[in-house]
Parts: C-alpha cells; sequence; structure tokens
C-alpha cells in the first residue's frame, strides 16, 4: 500500500477510537496522530504528460497509420486498426480511469444512464469471468463518455464489439499472471512511449490521471464532483467520510458537465475524428 493509501486507513481507526473514548470504553485514543511517512518525495512523484509528450504519443504510428497493432505498431503504414491499444490511452486521458479499470471493461459496462452513455467501473461481471479488481470502495463509479471520445467512435466501437457477442470490450488485451490486465498492457506501454519519443522520468500510464485531474482543476470542477470522478478517496477529515454514506451521490447530469470541462488544448486529436477504421475490431 502506498502512504497516502495507508494514512487513510488510519484516519478511519482513529475516528473508531475517537468514538470509544467518547462512549467511555477507552481512556485515550491510541490511534491520535498517527501516521507513516511517505517514502517518496511529493518532487518525485509521478507527473502528468506535457503537451509535446501528449502529441507525440497520439500522432504515433498507431495512431496516424501503421503495419497493425500488434508487432508493426510502431512502423509506419497504411492500417488504421482500434482495438486495445487504440483506445486504451485515449479513455485514460479522458475519464480518468486508472489501467485496469479501463483494460477489464465488459462491453455491458457501457451503459446509457439517464440519457448518457456512461463508463461504469464496477466488480460486478455479466461475461461469466471472475476477474474484474478494484482498488477502492470509492473506485466503484460512472464516468459520462467524454465528447471527444464519441466525436472521435468509441460508440461505434462499442456497437461492433455488441454484434461480436464476446464479454470483454477489448477482448484483444490479455490478463497477466498476476490476474490484472493492466500488467501487461503497462509493459507494453512503456514501450510504446519510448518508440513514441514520448518517454521521460516520472511519466507513465498512471500520468494520464494526473492529467485528468489538473484538467479538472482548470475546468474549476468542484473538488467533490472531481473526486466521484476520478474514485478518489475523501482527503478531509473522518466527519466527511461519514457524510459520504448518505444520499445517492452525484446525477450523471452534474458528472456530465463536469466531464465536458476537461479540454487538451495543447494536444490536437482532429485527425482522429471521425475517421473511422474499424479493421481489426473483433
Amino acid at each position: 500500500m502506498s502512504a497516502t493509501t495507508v494514512n487513510g486507513y488510519l484516519n478511519k481507526l482513529s475516528a473508531l477510537f475517537n468514538w470509544a473514548e467518547n462512549e467511555g470504553y477507552i481512556l485515550k485514543n491510541p490511534a491520535r496522530g498517527l501516521r507513516v511517512v511517505d517514502p517518496v518525495r511529493k518532487k518525485d512523484k509521478r507527473l502528468p504528460f506535457t503537451n509535446e509528450q501528449l502529441t507525440r504519443i497520439f500522432h504515433a504510428p498507431l495512431y496516424t497509420g501503421c503495419m497493425d497493432d500488434e508487432a508493426g505498431y510502431a512502423h509506419p503504414g497504411k492500417c488504421k486498426p482500434r482495438r486495445g491499444r487504440f483506445w486504451v490511452p485515449l479513455i485514460g486521458l479522458f475519464s480518468g480511469m486508472r489501467l485496469n479499470e479501463i483494460c477489464q471493461l465488459e462491453i455491458a459496462d457501457i451503459k446509457k444512464i439517464d440519457g448518457v452513455e456512461c463508463f461504469v467501473v464496477t466488480s460486478e461481471t455479466r461475461s461469466g469471468t471472475i476477474d474484474k479488481k478494484l482498488k477502492t470502495e470509492n473506485a466503484e463509479r460512472f464516468i459520462p463518455i467524454h465528447p471527444t471520445l464519441i466525436e472521435i467512435g468509441i460508440l461505434d466501437y462499442v456497437n461492433s464489439r455488441r454484434t461480436s457477442g464476446r464479454g470483454k470490450l477489448f477482448s484483444d488485451l490479455s490478463i497477466a499472471s498476476t490476474g490484472y490486465y493492466s500488467d501487461n498492457f503497462s509493459k507494453w506501454f512503456a514501450n510504446f512511449l519510448d518508440k513514441a519519443g514520448a518517454k521521460a522520468p516520472r511519466t507513465s500510464f498512471h500520468s494520464f490521471r494526473h492529467n485528468f485531474r489538473d484538467a479538472l482543476r482548470e475546468g474549476k470542477v468542484r473538488k467533490d464532483v472531481a473526486y466521484a470522478l476520478g474514485g478518489w478517496a475523501n482527503e478531509n477529515g473522518d466527519g466527511d467520510a461519514t457524510a459520504e454514506n448518505y444520499g445517492r451521490g452525484f446525477s450523471v447530469s452534474v458528472l456530465r458537465e463536469a466531464i465536458s470541462k476537461i479540454t487538451y488544448d495543447g494536444c490536437d486529436l482532429e485527425h482522429l475524428n471521425l475517421g473511422l477504421n474499424l479493421r481489426g475490431g473483433g
């Protein structure tokens, strides 16, 4: 566990002991002020991708024309396949989802909620396999699909997969021996960054999540709404954690409005819009 995760659990433990102290079951809260030191300095943590890196990523042969999306993904060619390797980075940039959350998506996880197409992040499965994993309780959520993904053709891809009858949205992605789809993809993506000339210290696939959080800040999206979209734990006190157990959360219209504020002005994706080529989309 990361130091942040451990400290989050310690906060909750301290809340329990606070209650026990107030009720007279114990004399003193033994967890008050208890925290672990984060061994990773703030300046050494992951960074978002720069505009130059994003441009190199989404103008690599995989996105402009390659030999194929297998061994030939880094070599220019006439093929424009739109399968897992094409869509996963784009979804990461415009949804803030964790890598494994994206890779393990089932076709059934793309749902229309109150008239809005959404990604549903859940451990529930309809494919007959028990291989979906979520990092935390907060990870279970739904995220309206960003308009840019729709313009690029994500719903066309989803519909093409629905006709196939298979369970996974990206059936071409393999699961690692660890039980996570993200492990194999993460290794491939590191090589992809290198070959695209986008490799830089302290950046990885997780950097998309940092880009997403920064874009929410730039869009002046309320922090609690941002947390709901990203599946982040509330960083405030124990009272806030208790309050989160009440109500049903944000409406899809509120989340859609927030998602629509996500923009990456320094990254041109016009070459991907509606130029659909679903070869290899099965």
